[in-house]
Protein backbone atom coordinates (compact mmCIF):
# COMPACT_ATOMS: atom_id res chain seq x y z
CA UNK A 1 0.00 0.00 0.00
CA UNK A 2 1.22 3.55 -0.50
CA UNK A 3 0.50 5.02 2.59
CA UNK A 4 0.03 4.54 6.18
CA UNK A 5 -2.27 5.97 8.70
CA UNK A 6 -3.88 4.28 12.35
CA UNK A 7 -6.70 2.70 12.22
CA UNK A 8 -7.78 2.16 16.05
CA UNK A 9 -11.09 1.75 17.93
CA UNK A 10 -11.85 -1.72 18.57
CA UNK A 11 -10.90 -3.55 21.64
CA UNK A 12 -9.07 -6.63 21.26
CA UNK A 13 -11.49 -9.67 22.87
CA UNK A 14 -10.36 -13.24 23.83
CA UNK A 15 -13.00 -15.79 21.70
CA UNK A 16 -13.83 -19.16 22.47
CA UNK A 17 -13.74 -22.07 20.04
CA UNK A 18 -16.25 -22.37 17.54
CA UNK A 19 -17.32 -25.08 15.10
CA UNK A 20 -15.70 -24.32 11.58
CA UNK A 21 -18.22 -23.15 9.06
CA UNK A 22 -19.96 -24.93 6.76
CA UNK A 23 -18.02 -24.93 3.23
CA UNK A 24 -19.29 -26.13 0.41
CA UNK A 25 -18.05 -29.58 -1.59
CA UNK A 26 -15.94 -28.70 -4.66
CA UNK A 27 -17.25 -29.76 -8.28
CA UNK A 28 -15.53 -31.35 -11.08
CA UNK A 29 -17.57 -29.23 -13.46
CA UNK A 30 -14.69 -26.11 -13.67
CA UNK A 31 -11.66 -28.00 -12.27
CA UNK A 32 -8.72 -29.20 -13.99
CA UNK A 33 -8.57 -32.78 -15.64
CA UNK A 34 -8.21 -35.53 -13.23
CA UNK A 35 -4.96 -36.53 -14.02
CA UNK A 36 -3.42 -32.69 -14.08
CA UNK A 37 -3.95 -32.60 -10.45
CA UNK A 38 -0.91 -30.78 -8.80
CA UNK A 39 0.57 -32.06 -5.39
CA UNK A 40 3.07 -29.80 -4.68
CA UNK A 41 1.93 -26.11 -4.84
CA UNK A 42 4.41 -23.61 -4.67
CA UNK A 43 2.83 -19.44 -4.57
CA UNK A 44 5.01 -16.33 -4.74
CA UNK A 45 3.05 -12.67 -3.82
CA UNK A 46 4.55 -9.96 -5.11
CA UNK A 47 3.33 -6.19 -4.36
CA UNK A 48 1.31 -3.71 -5.70
CA UNK A 49 1.67 -3.60 -9.64
CA UNK A 50 -1.37 -3.89 -12.63
CA UNK A 51 -1.15 -6.00 -15.30
CA UNK A 52 0.03 -3.59 -18.04
CA UNK A 53 2.90 -2.06 -15.94
CA UNK A 54 4.08 -5.91 -14.81
CA UNK A 55 3.47 -7.35 -18.38
CA UNK A 56 3.77 -4.24 -20.63
CA UNK A 57 6.23 -3.20 -23.11
CA UNK A 58 8.96 -1.47 -21.31
CA UNK A 59 8.15 -3.61 -17.79
CA UNK A 60 11.39 -4.42 -15.66
CA UNK A 61 9.76 -7.97 -15.22
CA UNK A 62 12.25 -9.17 -17.60
CA UNK A 63 13.02 -12.54 -15.62
CA UNK A 64 8.90 -12.72 -14.82
CA UNK A 65 7.91 -12.24 -18.49
CA UNK A 66 10.56 -14.97 -19.50
CA UNK A 67 9.06 -17.29 -17.27
CA UNK A 68 5.29 -16.66 -18.67
CA UNK A 69 6.59 -18.65 -21.77
CA UNK A 70 7.62 -21.48 -20.00
CA UNK A 71 4.47 -21.90 -18.76
CA UNK A 72 0.70 -19.74 -18.80
CA UNK A 73 0.01 -16.61 -18.31
CA UNK A 74 -3.23 -15.41 -16.81
CA UNK A 75 -4.31 -12.54 -18.48
CA UNK A 76 -7.32 -11.73 -16.73
CA UNK A 77 -6.66 -12.29 -12.82
CA UNK A 78 -7.58 -10.32 -10.48
CA UNK A 79 -6.84 -9.10 -6.71
CA UNK A 80 -10.16 -8.70 -4.85
CA UNK A 81 -9.39 -5.99 -2.51
CA UNK A 82 -6.88 -2.93 -1.68
CA UNK A 83 -4.56 -2.43 0.52
CA UNK A 84 -2.22 -5.47 1.22
CA UNK A 85 -3.93 -7.88 3.92
CA UNK A 86 -7.38 -8.64 2.69
CA UNK A 87 -5.96 -10.19 -0.74
CA UNK A 88 -3.56 -12.53 1.44
CA UNK A 89 -6.33 -13.39 3.71
CA UNK A 90 -9.06 -14.34 0.72
CA UNK A 91 -6.21 -16.39 -0.56
CA UNK A 92 -5.82 -18.72 2.29
CA UNK A 93 -9.61 -18.68 3.94
CA UNK A 94 -12.39 -17.07 1.50
CA UNK A 95 -12.88 -14.56 3.83
CA UNK A 96 -13.50 -11.27 2.29
CA UNK A 97 -12.35 -7.78 3.57
CA UNK A 98 -13.68 -5.66 6.55
CA UNK A 99 -12.46 -2.37 7.21
CA UNK A 100 -9.59 -3.49 9.47
CA UNK A 101 -8.21 -6.01 7.37
CA UNK A 102 -8.62 -3.45 4.94
CA UNK A 103 -6.80 -1.30 6.78
CA UNK A 104 -3.57 -3.70 6.77
CA UNK A 105 -4.20 -4.36 10.67
CA UNK A 106 -1.93 -1.40 12.03
CA UNK A 107 -2.93 -2.60 15.50
CA UNK A 108 -3.69 -6.91 15.66
CA UNK A 109 -6.71 -7.11 17.21
CA UNK A 110 -9.25 -9.64 17.39
CA UNK A 111 -11.81 -10.54 14.82
CA UNK A 112 -14.80 -9.43 17.29
CA UNK A 113 -17.89 -11.96 15.35
CA UNK A 114 -21.50 -11.05 15.55
CA UNK A 115 -22.61 -14.09 13.43
CA UNK A 116 -22.04 -16.10 10.45
CA UNK A 117 -23.57 -15.42 7.14
CA UNK A 118 -24.96 -18.60 5.10
CA UNK A 119 -22.37 -18.03 2.57
CA UNK A 120 -19.46 -18.58 5.25
CA UNK A 121 -18.29 -15.43 5.81
CA UNK A 122 -17.56 -14.18 9.03
CA UNK A 123 -19.59 -11.44 10.14
CA UNK A 124 -17.68 -8.74 12.43
CA UNK A 125 -14.11 -6.78 12.50
CA UNK A 126 -10.84 -7.25 13.23
CA UNK A 127 -7.55 -8.45 12.56
CA UNK A 128 -7.47 -12.21 14.27
CA UNK A 129 -10.15 -14.59 13.08
CA UNK A 130 -11.47 -16.48 15.56
CA UNK A 131 -10.76 -20.15 15.85
CA UNK A 132 -13.33 -21.48 14.00
CA UNK A 133 -12.65 -19.65 10.66
CA UNK A 134 -10.79 -22.56 8.83
CA UNK A 135 -8.04 -22.22 6.50
CA UNK A 136 -6.57 -24.08 3.11
CA UNK A 137 -3.76 -25.32 5.67
CA UNK A 138 -5.80 -26.22 8.40
CA UNK A 139 -7.60 -28.42 5.82
CA UNK A 140 -4.69 -29.66 4.22
CA UNK A 141 -3.05 -30.46 8.27
CA UNK A 142 -6.75 -32.40 8.57
CA UNK A 143 -5.67 -34.95 5.77
CA UNK A 144 -2.62 -35.49 6.24
CA UNK A 145 -1.05 -32.90 3.79
CA UNK A 146 2.12 -30.70 4.57
CA UNK A 147 2.20 -27.12 4.41
CA UNK A 148 4.95 -24.28 5.20
CA UNK A 149 4.94 -20.48 5.09
CA UNK A 150 8.37 -19.04 4.05
CA UNK A 151 8.72 -15.90 4.94
CA UNK A 152 11.96 -13.32 4.05
CA UNK A 153 13.82 -11.24 7.09
CA UNK A 154 11.18 -13.05 9.66
CA UNK A 155 13.19 -13.48 12.83
CA UNK A 156 16.15 -10.89 11.47
CA UNK A 157 14.95 -8.22 14.47
CA UNK A 158 13.60 -9.91 17.76
CA UNK A 159 12.64 -6.39 18.63
CA UNK A 160 10.10 -6.27 15.38
CA UNK A 161 8.95 -10.34 15.34
CA UNK A 162 9.16 -13.51 16.38
CA UNK A 163 11.51 -15.64 14.64
CA UNK A 164 9.22 -18.01 13.87
CA UNK A 165 5.30 -17.64 13.05
CA UNK A 166 6.07 -14.47 12.66
CA UNK A 167 3.52 -12.42 15.09
CA UNK A 168 4.93 -8.73 15.65
CA UNK A 169 6.44 -8.42 18.80
CA UNK A 170 4.93 -5.55 19.57
CA UNK A 171 1.15 -5.77 18.73
CA UNK A 172 -0.51 -2.05 19.26
CA UNK A 173 0.98 -0.39 16.57
CA UNK A 174 2.18 -3.39 14.49
CA UNK A 175 5.84 -2.89 14.86
CA UNK A 176 6.92 -4.49 11.31
CA UNK A 177 4.69 -2.18 9.36
CA UNK A 178 7.31 -0.49 7.76
CA UNK A 179 11.00 -1.99 7.16
CA UNK A 180 13.93 -1.23 8.76
CA UNK A 181 17.32 -1.80 7.81
CA UNK A 182 18.44 -5.74 7.75
CA UNK A 183 14.57 -6.96 8.62
CA UNK A 184 12.57 -5.70 5.56
CA UNK A 185 9.50 -8.47 6.80
CA UNK A 186 6.12 -7.57 7.43
CA UNK A 187 3.54 -9.43 9.09
CA UNK A 188 0.67 -8.05 6.96
CA UNK A 189 2.41 -10.57 4.16
CA UNK A 190 1.73 -13.49 6.22
CA UNK A 191 -1.52 -14.38 6.26
CA UNK A 192 -0.88 -17.48 8.71
CA UNK A 193 -0.84 -15.09 11.97
CA UNK A 194 -4.22 -13.61 11.72
CA UNK A 195 -6.29 -16.85 12.19
CA UNK A 196 -6.65 -18.40 15.94
CA UNK A 197 -6.97 -21.71 14.41
CA UNK A 198 -3.10 -21.61 13.42
CA UNK A 199 -1.37 -19.28 16.03
CA UNK A 200 -3.45 -20.90 18.98
CA UNK A 201 -0.98 -24.11 18.35
CA UNK A 202 1.60 -22.07 18.96
CA UNK A 203 4.59 -25.22 18.21
CA UNK A 204 2.53 -26.36 14.61
CA UNK A 205 2.99 -22.47 13.90
CA UNK A 206 6.21 -22.03 14.64
CA UNK A 207 7.16 -25.36 13.08
CA UNK A 208 5.02 -24.43 9.14
CA UNK A 209 5.98 -20.44 9.52
CA UNK A 210 9.46 -20.08 8.99
CA UNK A 211 12.00 -18.31 7.29
CA UNK A 212 12.95 -18.33 3.58
CA UNK A 213 15.92 -19.60 4.25
CA UNK A 214 14.98 -22.89 5.00
CA UNK A 215 13.00 -23.61 1.73
CA UNK A 216 16.77 -24.51 -0.40
CA UNK A 217 17.07 -27.69 1.93
CA UNK A 218 13.27 -28.17 1.95
CA UNK A 219 13.10 -28.22 -1.65
CA UNK A 220 16.05 -30.76 -2.03
CA UNK A 221 13.74 -33.98 -1.35
CA UNK A 222 9.93 -34.86 -2.35
CA UNK A 223 9.80 -36.16 1.50
CA UNK A 224 10.92 -32.33 2.67
CA UNK A 225 9.04 -30.28 0.49
CA UNK A 226 5.39 -29.40 1.73
CA UNK A 227 2.38 -30.02 -0.44
CA UNK A 228 1.85 -26.29 -0.21
CA UNK A 229 4.46 -23.82 -0.15
CA UNK A 230 3.35 -20.22 0.82
CA UNK A 231 6.83 -17.89 -0.13
CA UNK A 232 6.67 -14.08 0.36
CA UNK A 233 10.03 -11.75 -0.42
CA UNK A 234 10.55 -8.90 2.24
CA UNK A 235 9.21 -5.56 1.44
CA UNK A 236 11.81 -5.16 -0.76
CA UNK A 237 12.11 -8.10 -2.66
CA UNK A 238 8.68 -8.27 -3.29
CA UNK A 239 8.08 -4.64 -5.11
CA UNK A 240 6.23 -3.40 -2.10
CA UNK A 241 8.95 -0.47 -1.40
CA UNK A 242 10.95 2.08 -3.53
CA UNK A 243 13.46 2.97 -2.41
CA UNK A 244 14.53 0.04 -0.49
CA UNK A 245 16.01 0.40 2.79
CA UNK A 246 19.10 -1.59 2.48
CA UNK A 247 19.22 0.27 -1.47
CA UNK A 248 19.13 3.95 -0.62
CA UNK A 249 22.44 4.90 -1.52
CA UNK A 250 23.82 1.30 -2.84
CA UNK A 251 22.16 1.81 -6.34
CA UNK A 252 20.47 -1.70 -6.62
CA UNK A 253 17.42 -2.39 -8.02
CA UNK A 254 14.14 -1.91 -5.72
CA UNK A 255 10.04 -2.04 -7.15
CA UNK A 256 9.71 -4.36 -9.57
CA UNK A 257 12.94 -4.62 -10.73
CA UNK A 258 13.51 -5.88 -7.23
CA UNK A 259 11.04 -8.43 -7.13
CA UNK A 260 12.40 -9.83 -10.91
CA UNK A 261 15.52 -10.28 -9.31
CA UNK A 262 14.30 -12.37 -6.89
CA UNK A 263 12.44 -14.51 -8.75
CA UNK A 264 15.33 -14.99 -10.58
CA UNK A 265 17.16 -16.26 -7.67
CA UNK A 266 14.24 -18.55 -6.19
CA UNK A 267 12.32 -19.70 -9.10
CA UNK A 268 15.35 -21.62 -10.57
CA UNK A 269 15.14 -23.19 -7.51
CA UNK A 270 11.63 -24.44 -6.84
CA UNK A 271 12.09 -25.66 -11.13
CA UNK A 272 14.86 -27.85 -10.42
CA UNK A 273 13.06 -29.60 -7.11
CA UNK A 274 12.21 -32.90 -7.14
CA UNK A 275 8.53 -32.10 -6.55
CA UNK A 276 7.77 -29.60 -8.82
CA UNK A 277 9.01 -32.15 -11.20
CA UNK A 278 6.80 -35.06 -9.99
CA UNK A 279 3.86 -32.94 -9.82
CA UNK A 280 4.42 -29.27 -8.80
CA UNK A 281 2.85 -26.24 -9.65
CA UNK A 282 4.39 -22.34 -9.22
CA UNK A 283 2.58 -19.49 -9.05
CA UNK A 284 3.63 -16.32 -9.22
CA UNK A 285 1.04 -13.26 -8.53
CA UNK A 286 0.41 -9.99 -7.03
CA UNK A 287 -1.52 -9.21 -4.22
CA UNK A 288 -3.30 -6.10 -5.98
CA UNK A 289 -2.46 -3.57 -8.50
CA UNK A 290 -1.02 -0.15 -7.34
CA UNK A 291 -3.54 3.04 -5.96
CA UNK A 292 -3.26 5.92 -4.26
CA UNK A 293 -5.32 7.18 -2.00
CA UNK A 294 -4.52 11.36 -0.36
CA UNK A 295 -5.77 11.72 2.57
CA UNK A 296 -7.26 15.28 1.99
CA UNK A 297 -9.23 14.85 -0.78
CA UNK A 298 -11.18 11.62 -2.31
CA UNK A 299 -10.98 12.40 -5.87
CA UNK A 300 -7.19 12.43 -5.53
CA UNK A 301 -7.69 8.51 -6.04
CA UNK A 302 -5.84 6.73 -8.54
CA UNK A 303 -4.97 3.25 -10.15
CA UNK A 304 -7.28 -0.26 -10.65
CA UNK A 305 -9.77 -0.74 -8.25
CA UNK A 306 -11.87 -3.23 -10.83
CA UNK A 307 -13.12 -6.81 -10.17
CA UNK A 308 -13.70 -9.60 -11.81
CA UNK A 309 -15.97 -12.83 -11.52
CA UNK A 310 -19.04 -11.43 -10.06
CA UNK A 311 -16.80 -10.46 -6.62
CA UNK A 312 -19.01 -10.20 -3.25
CA UNK A 313 -18.32 -7.62 -1.12
CA UNK A 314 -19.19 -9.15 1.98
CA UNK A 315 -21.36 -8.94 4.93
CA UNK A 316 -18.59 -6.47 7.00
CA UNK A 317 -18.23 -3.14 4.31
CA UNK A 318 -21.07 -0.66 5.54
CA UNK A 319 -22.27 2.35 4.03
CA UNK A 320 -20.13 4.95 6.69
CA UNK A 321 -17.15 3.22 7.10
CA UNK A 322 -13.85 4.89 6.26
CA UNK A 323 -10.27 3.24 5.55
CA UNK A 324 -8.05 5.47 5.85
CA UNK A 325 -10.51 8.59 6.33
CA UNK A 326 -11.56 7.63 2.90
CA UNK A 327 -15.44 6.45 2.54
CA UNK A 328 -15.68 2.96 1.59
CA UNK A 329 -17.18 2.22 -1.39
CA UNK A 330 -16.39 -1.54 -1.46
CA UNK A 331 -13.36 -4.41 -1.10
CA UNK A 332 -11.50 -1.78 -3.50
CA UNK A 333 -12.52 1.05 -0.95
CA UNK A 334 -13.06 3.31 -4.10
CA UNK A 335 -14.26 0.47 -6.17
CA UNK A 336 -15.09 -3.10 -6.40
CA UNK A 337 -11.85 -4.97 -6.06
CA UNK A 338 -8.14 -5.28 -6.20
CA UNK A 339 -7.67 -4.54 -9.67
CA UNK A 340 -6.44 -6.59 -12.41
CA UNK A 341 -2.57 -7.72 -11.93
CA UNK A 342 -2.30 -11.03 -13.93
CA UNK A 343 -0.60 -14.39 -12.95
CA UNK A 344 2.24 -16.83 -14.54
CA UNK A 345 1.51 -20.62 -13.51
CA UNK A 346 4.07 -22.98 -14.39
CA UNK A 347 4.07 -26.32 -14.25
CA UNK A 348 4.71 -30.24 -16.00
CA UNK A 349 0.68 -30.13 -16.31
CA UNK A 350 1.39 -26.91 -18.51
CA UNK A 351 2.61 -26.45 -22.18
CA UNK A 352 5.09 -23.90 -22.30
CA UNK A 353 2.64 -20.44 -24.07
CA UNK A 354 -0.34 -21.02 -22.75
CA UNK A 355 -2.20 -18.02 -22.25
CA UNK A 356 -5.57 -18.16 -20.72
CA UNK A 357 -8.35 -15.19 -20.91
CA UNK A 358 -10.30 -16.49 -18.45
CA UNK A 359 -11.02 -14.39 -15.39
CA UNK A 360 -9.67 -15.43 -12.36
CA UNK A 361 -9.07 -13.90 -8.46
CA UNK A 362 -7.74 -15.23 -5.49
CA UNK A 363 -10.77 -16.70 -4.24
CA UNK A 364 -10.52 -19.05 -7.29
CA UNK A 365 -6.88 -19.45 -6.55
CA UNK A 366 -7.89 -20.75 -3.07
CA UNK A 367 -11.05 -23.13 -4.96
CA UNK A 368 -8.51 -24.34 -7.51
CA UNK A 369 -5.94 -25.43 -4.95
CA UNK A 370 -9.04 -26.75 -3.01
CA UNK A 371 -9.87 -28.69 -6.11
CA UNK A 372 -6.19 -30.44 -6.14
CA UNK A 373 -5.71 -31.73 -2.70
CA UNK A 374 -10.09 -32.78 -2.52
CA UNK A 375 -11.22 -30.81 0.53
CA UNK A 376 -14.24 -28.30 0.61
CA UNK A 377 -14.54 -24.89 -0.27
CA UNK A 378 -14.03 -22.23 2.29
CA UNK A 379 -15.81 -18.64 2.07
CA UNK A 380 -16.11 -17.40 -1.26
CA UNK A 381 -13.86 -20.01 -2.50
CA UNK A 382 -17.30 -21.62 -2.85
CA UNK A 383 -19.26 -18.63 -4.36
CA UNK A 384 -21.84 -19.99 -7.13
CA UNK A 385 -20.59 -20.07 -10.52
CA UNK A 386 -17.08 -19.20 -9.48
CA UNK A 387 -14.31 -21.06 -11.78
CA UNK A 388 -11.08 -22.89 -10.73
CA UNK A 389 -7.91 -23.05 -12.84
CA UNK A 390 -8.95 -25.39 -15.44
CA UNK A 391 -8.71 -26.83 -18.83
CA UNK A 392 -7.37 -23.54 -20.35
CA UNK A 393 -4.32 -23.65 -18.05
CA UNK A 394 -4.07 -27.37 -17.37
CA UNK A 395 -3.59 -28.07 -20.62
CA UNK A 396 -0.89 -31.20 -20.71
CA UNK A 397 -1.84 -33.91 -18.66
CA UNK A 398 1.15 -36.24 -17.32
CA UNK A 399 1.19 -39.87 -18.22
CA UNK A 400 1.35 -42.65 -15.31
Amino acid sequence: MGILRRFRGLATVTMLAMPIFAASSPTTSDAAPAAARPQHVFIIVLENEGYDITFGRNSPAVYLKTLAQQGALLQNYYGIGHFSLDNYIAMVSGQAPNPVTQSDCQDHVDFVQTGTASDGQAIGQGCIYPPGISTLVNQLQAKQLTWKGYMEDMGNDPSREHATCGQPAKLNPDSTQQAQQGDQYAARHNPFVYFHAIVDNAPGCAAHVVNLAALAADLKDIGTTPNYAFITPNLCNDGHDQPCVDHRSDGQPSGLAAADRFLKQYVPMILASPAFKQDGLLIVTFDEADIDIADDAKETFKGDASACCREQPGPNIMPGATVFGHPDHGPGIVGPGGGRIGAVLVSPFIKPGTVSSTPYNHYALLRSIEDFFAVAYLGYAGQSGLKGFGRDIFNKPRRE
